[in-house]
């Protein structure tokens, strides 16, 4: 048994640790670099860490989207069928296109090498577009050319 305090301790300790971890690594995302302090803090709390083996499908072409991706170590390649359209690396970003459109994810992606992720799920990302909004539709115009 803990006792209040101490409970409320160690929760806010985890949280605070896990936001200081991802703070630095956020800035460095280029999508991410005109979020103020605040609005890069709320993505850290939402964030979750998948890891992903080389060879690994991370999202399949036609399925729904229910999760946005940064890359935040290893590298994977996206394809439509069976061509080639992107190639990702630490602090690129995937899977914003299924959430933003409400549509089918438009490609499948494929770890390259060992992956690990910074996830967002749907409804956190929905929260979260405000700030995001514009900037990521910006960047849907590349994706536009090859879906």
């Amino acid at each position: 048994m803990l006792d209040r305090n101490t409970f409320n301790h160690i929760v806010k300790d985890a949280s605070q640790r896990k936001r200081e971890q991802y703070e630095s690594f956020l800035s460095s995302v280029q999508i991410l670099s005109s979020v103020d302090d605040y609005e890069r803090s709320k993505i850290c709390d939402s964030i979750k860490e998948e890891n992903f083996a080389q060879g690994s499908t991370v999202i399949t072409q036609g399925e729904e989207g229910n999760v946005f991706y940064i890359i935040i170590s290893g590298e994977a390649t996206a394809s439509v069928g069976s061509q080639e359209v992107k190639h990702y690396k630490s602090g690129d970003y995937f899977g914003e296109l299924a959430l933003l459109r409400d549509t089918p994810r438009a490609a499948t992606v494929v770890a390259n090498s060992q992956l690990k992720l910074a996830s967002i799920d749907r409804d956190s990302f929905k929260r979260l577009l405000g700030p995001l909004d514009d900037i990521l539709k910006r960047n849907m115009e590349q994706y536009i050319k090859v879906a």
